[in-house]
């Protein structure tokens, strides 16, 4: 039994069917979450729901209904809204620990062949509303999408996109203070930094900005890809912070940048540290690693016991000058199409719709952070790890003269004759 489409409408209030499917969109719809609740009868899209993004207490998760200035906000810019509730079980000995949490992702807000400080400050500006929705909505922890400031231009190899690079202190992070200050927020700001102190090298940064304006520190990405167009490391190498917390008036916070999501001892580390809410600010394309987005920030929460936040760029960027790389294809001059569909995951399994695939977005979130503790206590994953033994094994495989621990059958390569 399919139910009509203007049955099912955007954040902004604008029927889903309404898209092109070629502008980045699923069949039409912003999602895929969206586009089966328009298909499906109520009974079976809640069973399908269960499956899919799992049960918060036993229960499907619950939305959250937000202040009409923000609602305003996001018809009047025309970003996706969506806000979700995750409960915690009440406990006898401790207050429920209740953190909202925000999540931006947004395309660039002019072509790549305009003047770079036009580009960025347009995107300033773009960001602002959004911003200004979260702040209005309540919102402790805001995080926005890798590389915000500028195109992600790591595909091209030109030097030149060097000059969006700047300090930890810079122009993007006193832009963000002031709302920061504002609406007594933690930020969480992804930039190319320049490392003035260290020889003007490049880094892939998230800046933490604490809820009075202060900077709190940062972290830089671990992990650098060398798959297809991601040619990162023509403009940055692996990082040098480690894996830091960061404990903020809203919990313990940690940063995993893009491609460390598909390293799970990079997530690992971050929960060994206590974090109880880590970002996995992103940018990735539809053809890359769409399959996986649902899966890996996901599985990280459950396997670590705290919740994930990840967040995707939307929109397809395209650059004056063709590049090509190492995957074959024929030169090209964009990078594909940037999914967005950021979504929140919980260390229960149950987790949030995305956002758009096509559209700017924020994505809200209450969670009870006491969820991390009982999860941990119901599974044990702690107890059970055998840390000792992974890193026994560990530090065979990082010598040069490491064997692997393989047992051949004897009769395996024996002449049958």
């Amino acid at each position: 039994m399919e139910r009509e489409r203007e049955e099912v409408v955007t954040g902004n209030g604008k029927p889903e069917g309404a898209h092109n499917p070629t502008d980045g969109s699923l069949c039409g719809f912003d999602s895929l979450h969206r586009l089966l609740q328009a298909s499906l009868s109520p009974q079976v899209f809640q069973e399908v729901s269960r499956v899919l993004i799992g049960l918060n207490c036993g229960k499907a998760l619950q939305g959250i209904s937000l202040p009409d200035p923000a609602k305003e906000l996001s018809s009047r810019h025309d970003f996706d809204l969506q806000a979700f509730c995750f409960l915690a079980d009440k406990e006898l000995l401790r207050e429920p620990r209740i953190v909202r949490v925000g999540l931006i992702q947004n395309s660039i807000a002019l072509p790549t062949t305009a003047p770079f400080q036009d580009q960025k400050r347009s995107i300033f500006q773009k960001l602002k509303p959004i911003i200004e929705a979260a702040g209005a909505s309540g919102v402790n922890i805001l995080c926005l999408q890798e590389a915000w400031t500028m195109p992600f231009a790591f595909c091209t190899r030109e030097k030149r996109w060097c000059e969006f690079a700047e300090p930890v202190d810079g122009e993007s992070t006193l832009f963000l203070q002031n709302f920061a200050r504002k609406y007594n927020m933690v930020i969480v700001s992804p930039i190319l930094e320049r490392d003035v102190k260290h020889g003007e090298t490049m880094w892939n940064t998230a800046v933490i900005i604490g809820n009075h304006g202060n900077i709190i520190g940062k972290h830089r990405k671990n992990h650098i890809p060398r798959v297809g167009d991601f040619n990162e490391s023509t403009y940055y190498m692996e990082g040098n912070t480690g894996h830091p917390v960061f404990e903020t008036a809203f919990g313990r916070i940690a940063i995993n940048i893009c491609y460390g999501r598909h390293h799970p001892l990079n997530w690992l580390a971050f929960g060994l540290n206590g974090a109880e809410i880590v970002f996995n600010p992103s940018a990735t394309v539809g053809e890359l690693s769409e399959p996986m987005w649902p899966i890996e920030a996901r599985n990280a929460a459950i396997a670590n016991s705290y919740f994930v936040g990840s967040i995707n760029r939307v929109g397809t960027e395209i650059f004056p000058n063709p590049f090509t790389s190492g995957d074959g294809k024929p030169q090209h001059a964009d990078f594909g199409h940037f999914y967005g569909s950021s979504h929140i995951s919980a260390p229960d399994a149950s987790c949030t719709p995305s956002l758009s695939r096509h559209k700017d977005g924020l994505m809200i979130s209450d969670m009870d952070l006491n969820l991390c503790r009982q999860l941990k206590d119901k599974w044990g994953f702690r107890m059970t790890a055998r840390y000792e033994m992974y890193a026994e094994m560990l530090a065979h495989y990082v010598k040069p003269d490491f064997e692997p621990q393989v047992i051949s059958d004897p009769l395996l390569h024996k002449d049958p004759s």
